[in-house]
């Protein structure tokens, strides 16, 4: 019943609403003037899988065309930023347009919306847009990094979209962006999850990727995972063989038994 009311009342025609206010007009709608479309909605009906999934995919193409700056490495949490709306959305309205949740790259949402689309298998983006928050893709010039005028080597919780500003970072040091920015590319990417006493590999990768090496090491017992992409593919797994024997039910048993085991992952 709730599933079938989002859809209902949730759906704006191009992707779905962030909220409705005290008036009942909707935020994150065509409607608005200001925050026409808000990233959270549409990178969680993905990854909630509550969203209708023709629905959910145009919605992330919607943020892709419309929130995802490439030319100024952002990706915005909605646009576009509050400012003189009449009807006040709360504390958010309280920065300036463009800084922080006002319309910046929030990076927690930012970080969803990649982690949206390696859900919905696009490893070529996903890896994309993981390269765009890396920080040090904002400093590997000496101009960027004068834009950016902030560490290089750690995540950023904001960084700011309206002029003169574009570009600029906010707080840094910030633990729960971090976060999530490791989980996105260790789960979402890379696929490596733990369930329990087995791994489960899932990757959604960039399909120039030929391969990658994953060590884990639990207690004294290490397993070299060996993931191999030869079709050049953005995912799915075909066969797991340890220490040559196949695992027919794709997962990788962690035995703690202290030695040292050899994974070979096919990918195609």
């Amino acid at each position: 019943m709730l599933k079938a009311s989002i859809e209902t009342n949730g759906w704006d025609g191009g992707w779905y609403r962030r909220a409705y206010d005290d008036h009942g007009m909707p935020l994150g709608s065509i409607q608005n003037l200001e925050c026409q479309i808000d990233s959270i909605a549409q990178s969680w009906a993905v990854l909630s899988g509550a969203g209708e999934s023709a629905r959910s995919s145009q919605a992330m193409s919607a943020v892709l065309n419309r929130l995802v700056k490439r030319g100024d490495g952002l990706i915005l949490l909605f646009t576009p930023p509050f400012n003189k709306t009449a009807n006040d959305p709360g504390y958010i309205k309280g920065y300036p347009p463009g800084i922080r949740e006002n319309g910046g790259q929030y990076t927690h949402a930012a970080i969803w919306t990649v982690w949206a689309f390696a859900q919905l298998g696009q490893g070529d983006l996903a890896g994309e847009l993981f390269r765009l928050l890396n920080p040090i893709s904002h400093s590997d010039t000496r101009q960027k990094a004068a834009t950016y005028g902030v560490e290089p080597y750690v995540i950023a919780a904001d960084v700011y979209s309206i002029s003169p500003h574009i570009g600029r970072g906010g707080w840094t040091w910030y633990t729960g962006s971090a976060s999530w920015m490791y989980r996105l590319g260790i789960e979402a990417l890379l696929g490596f999850k733990r369930e329990g006493n087995r791994l489960l590999i899932t990757p959604c990768i960039p399909s120039d990727w030929e391969s990658y090496h994953i060590t884990y090491r639990e207690g004294e017992t290490v397993y070299d995972l060996h993931i191999h992409n030869p079709a050049r593919v953005n995912g799915g797994v075909v066969q797991i063989t340890m220490d040559g024997e196949i695992l027919p039910d794709g997962y990788i048993p962690l035995s703690g038994d202290g030695l040292h085991h050899d994974v070979q992952v096919q990918l195609g």
